[in-house]
């Protein structure tokens, strides 16, 4: 995994700055986007983000990434990036611009962050709390892509808990993240009909791309500032959860009702969703 210790990085922030400093005449200053994620539905919105930054007339480029540290995967065991990271590195993205904390409180990780100056963060499957520290740094504010139609289905298993409970409609929201969980703004949301037989993996994805569409098309307001005037509250009132599965739910009782038994089947393990 391509990660530096916080020295090296500063240096390359500094090298980065002065050669900004030097082309800033080229034309317009494009904003700086810090983009947080980590399994394969995170790394489709982040392969979006990097195609959009590139044209020629986008106002934002993804300055940094952050992602789940290295982890043992397969039957040897090796240490393997996370799918956001693999792709990053597959783009072309700087290696020294991947930052994967254990925590994303580390003092280190937020001073490094702070050097890179984000206006804004962006959130999909990132899977690590953030503290109020890193949410104070960008000045847009940090907002979520969450699989559900907030304020429903707040957690880690969104997806998972809306199959369980056999729901006919569901969507994605994009929200402002606060420390509450998945509690913030909503600033747009599209609505998603469940097909019967859809399996969770399958729905995560799909829901992860309409999210990215979304995110493109609010992106203007969000960094001008006007969608946090237009972002609703959510309803607290209507607030359900959707805990982190665990491996006693994947068992199926055939002393069940076959209708409990389908929704449970289409389940299946799927990444989880903590910003």
């Amino acid at each position: 995994m391509a990660r530096c210790s916080p020295p090296l990085l500063r240096r390359f922030f500094c090298c980065a700055a002065n050669s900004a400093s030097t082309t800033a005449a080229a034309g317009p200053k494009k904003k700086n986007i810090v983009f947080l994620g980590s399994p394969q539905v995170a790394a489709s919105v982040l392969d979006t983000l990097l195609d959009a930054s590139s044209s020629p007339d986008s106002a934002f480029q993804v300055a940094a990434v952050v992602t789940q540290p290295p982890a043992a995967q397969n039957r040897g065991r090796k240490l393997l990036p996370s799918a956001v990271a693999q792709l990053a590195l597959d783009r072309g993205f700087p290696g020294d611009l991947i930052f994967t904390p254990e925590r994303s409180g580390e003092e280190s990780f937020l001073s490094d962050l702070k050097e890179v100056r984000p206006e804004l963060c962006i959130t999909a499957a990132y899977g690590n709390i953030l503290p109020q520290r890193f949410l104070d740094i960008p000045p847009c504010g940090t907002v979520n892509i969450h699989p559900s139609l907030l304020p429903l289905y707040r957690g880690a298993a969104p997806v998972q808990r809306a199959l369980q409970d056999g729901v006919a409609e569901t969507g994605v929201s994009l929200a402002y993240t606060v420390r509450a969980l998945d509690a913030g703004p909503v600033i747009a949301c599209e609505r998603f009909s469940v097909d019967d037989c859809i399996k969770a993996p399958e729905l995560l994805a799909i829901l992860f791309n309409i999210g990215s569409k979304l995110l493109l098309d609010e992106l203007p307001s969000v960094l001008d500032g006007s969608a946090k005037q237009k972002a609703k509250p959510q309803d607290d009132s209507k607030v359900t959860l959707a805990p982190k599965m665990n491996s006693d739910e994947s068992w199926l009782t055939f002393d069940e009702g076959a209708r409990l038994l389908h929704n449970k089947d289409g389940q299946e393990p799927a990444q989880n969703c903590n910003s």
